[in-house]
């Protein structure tokens, strides 16, 4: 059975977990692009988009595809050790800026910092995690994946919750800060930003 793709010839997103990710990563970039370029109430509109996919983003993963590439990828316990520890840091650095003013003098800096840092995470993930997840992991599988994380990011809190990086801390936790976060992004008029996925 031949595997759903773009109209570019690669995986379809919501067929393939490697395909989705990647989307999402390249949806991060432009995201981080938009904070740069922008001020304002622009600029925290961008910020306040950048967060919430981050946090649904990472939660996703660290619910669904760390614990699968843990079990499955040769070297799998220390990769996603490694890439657990770049989330966590992330997640510290993402809830520093979520206190600043984006128009501050030293906002700008710090996302900078922040990109580069995320920018590295997904470079080593698309490396490391997502090449041996596309050659160990058959059509079928990669699917299931992209479902799994889809309803994990429905249910993902929408800030960054440092010291949450495990699927069981994430599964203990996450219900009660998504709601938290979903309350919140409401009541200050965010909660139209959107899904991570589109």
């Amino acid at each position: 059975m031949n595997q759903p793709t773009t109209e570019h010839g690669g995986p379809a997103p919501d067929k393939d977990v490697v395909a989705l990710l990647m989307a999402q990563h390249g949806r991060i970039r432009d995201l981080f692009d938009e904070v740069e370029a922008t001020s304002g109430d622009a600029r925290r509109d961008a910020f306040g988009r950048l967060v919430h996919m981050l946090a649904v983003h990472e939660t996703a993963e660290e619910e669904v595809v760390h614990p699968f590439a843990k079990r499955t990828a040769e070297g799998g316990e220390s990769i996603v050790a490694e890439r657990l520890e770049e989330e966590r840091k992330a997640k510290e650095a993402l809830a520093s800026l979520e206190e600043m003013d984006p128009d501050d003098e030293k906002f700008q800096p710090a996302l900078l910092e922040l990109r580069m840092d995320v920018e590295q995470h997904a470079r080593a993930e698309e490396r490391y995690e997502f090449a041996q997840l596309r050659r160990l992991s058959d059509p079928s599988t990669l699917a299931t994946l992209a479902k799994s994380v889809k309803v994990a990011e429905a249910t993902a809190p929408t800030h960054p919750r440092p010291g949450v990086e495990t699927g069981a801390k994430n599964a203990a936790l996450g219900p009660f800060a998504a709601i938290k976060d979903r309350v919140k992004d409401a009541m200050r008029g965010s909660g139209s930003q959107g899904s991570s996925s589109g």
